[in-house]
């Protein structure tokens, strides 16, 4: 039995609970600066919640994969696991197209709630590992007809994303694990770094031009664009953050934290673990910096420059937590933010479902006409109405009541989270 590194699991606690944080604002019009994701170049803490989250992804695998071979049965084990996330990443996107005949209101949400239980039991549920395959490769199948079937409800719906990015990364980061050793490992991140800059600067775009780095107009937009048409961000349209050609450097980060993963797992003595740990997140920091002068941060495009930053980043984090967790020994603090840190997955796709759930529940919202005392109601739906009447008026800075909104997320999660971890229940994907 491999020992568990607690460091890993506060930084996945911390990266989740941060993730929850900046996805839920009470007004995406009131957000302060460094909880808002950089509009083009540059990075902000917030852009660092995703890379993370990859980055310990990688770590993890050299310590849940217990013996290095790849058979028929450690295969399926792997594709299963990441058509699951996949999969949960794809109902979020299909969650608000669901139509039932012509159920509309609380019909239409309860059908869509008892949709969300039997998917979430699918991918979430404890089954024989045949069974598992086999469930979760129809649900799949299912996601994939009807976003190309022709039906109406789904000719558009969003097929990328952020579940499913972190599904493709942890099957070719699990495979290049079992095949390669650690000089292998260094070469693939730094052909897929390299690759990815040569190919996104030096290679002509078709139909607009030379290349370039610009919003839209990059051969990774265009690449989106010409093989997920119609499928892609609501708001971009045209290209995704979490497209096609950006997800290979993301698998660069996935490989970067299997490699500190092996190192967490290696026979060194655990202080020669966090000085190697401390150094190779520095190094990594500085060449990200160096880098980026001429191929610069970019999380929407997820440059190269972006990934070493980012990497070197959540490498630092990791060797202070574990210098101070896993062998100085101060866990107490932390064990509230591993109730987040050992269930993931559940709070992620259920913190997805529920403001869509409240958001289809509409209320009354008066509004008063403006010269006289006429009352009219609009509707909304009961999320936006609970910010505005419940949270809003205690607060005169739009901006403070926009992140009083988000912290209440956090608190309710990380008491469900509680519930979780008392009782014994953890979701494995």
């Amino acid at each position: 039995m491999k020992e568990r590194i607690i460091s890993l699991d506060v930084l996945r606690g911390i990266t989740i609970m941060m993730m929850i944080l900046v996805n839920n604002p009470g007004s995406w019009g009131n957000i302060f600066a460094p909880l808002e994701h950089a509009e083009w170049n540059g990075c902000t803490p917030t852009d660092l919640v995703f890379p993370f989250f990859i980055f310990i992804l990688g770590a993890a695998i050299p310590l849940a994969i217990v013996t290095k071979v790849l058979n028929q049965q450690t295969f399926i084990k792997i594709l299963t696991r990441s058509l699951r996330i996949i999969s949960l990443g794809m109902f979020l996107g299909f969650y608000g197209r669901i139509e039932i005949f012509n159920l509309e209101g609380y019909p239409l949400l309860i059908s869509k709630l008892i949709i969300t239980a039997i998917v979430a039991y699918i991918l979430l549920g404890n089954f024989e590992q045949k069974i598992k395959f086999y469930l979760v490769l129809t649900l799949f199948s299912i996601f994939m007809f009807l976003a190309f079937s022709g039906i109406e409800a789904y000719s558009d719906v969003r097929i990328p994303g952020v579940l499913q990015r972190i599904g493709i990364v942890y099957f070719f980061t699990s495979l290049v694990y079992l095949k390669t050793e650690i000089k292998g490992q260094i070469i693939i991140v730094a052909s897929l770094l390299l690759g990815y800059w040569a190919i996104m600067t030096l290679i002509p775009v078709p139909d607009f031009g030379p290349a370039n780095l610009d919003k839209g107009t990059n051969l990774a937009a265009w690449l989106d664009n010409l093989l997920l048409e119609n499928h892609l961000y609501a708001s971009t349209k045209t290209w995704d953050p979490e497209g096609i050609l950006s997800t290979f450097p993301a698998i660069a980060n996935g490989i970067v934290g299997l490699l500190l993963g092996q190192l967490l797992n290696s026979g060194l003595d655990k202080n020669d673990k966090a000085t190697k740990i401390f150094v190779t997140g520095l190094a990594l920091v500085i060449l990200g910096l160096i880098w980026n002068e001429f191929f610069p941060m970019n999380k929407l495009l997820w440059t190269s420059s972006f990934v070493l930053y980012t990497a070197g980043l959540a490498t630092l984090f990791l060797a202070v937590f574990y210098y101070l967790i896993d062998i100085k020994g101060y866990k107490n603090w932390a064990t509230p933010i591993l109730f987040w840190g050992v269930n993931p997955m559940i709070v992620f796709f259920l913190a997805g479902i529920l403001p869509r759930a409240l958001s289809s529940i509409k209320v009354n919202n008066p509004v008063y006409v403006i010269g006289n005392s006429d009352e009219i109601s609009e509707q909304i739906g009961l999320q936006e109405y609970l910010n505005k009447f419940c949270i809003v008026p205690h607060f005169d800075d739009p901006k403070v009541a926009s992140l009083m909104w988000a912290l209440i997320n956090v608190t309710f999660w990380s008491l469900v989270l509680w519930y979780f971890y008392k009782k014994k229940m953890f979701f494995k994907v």
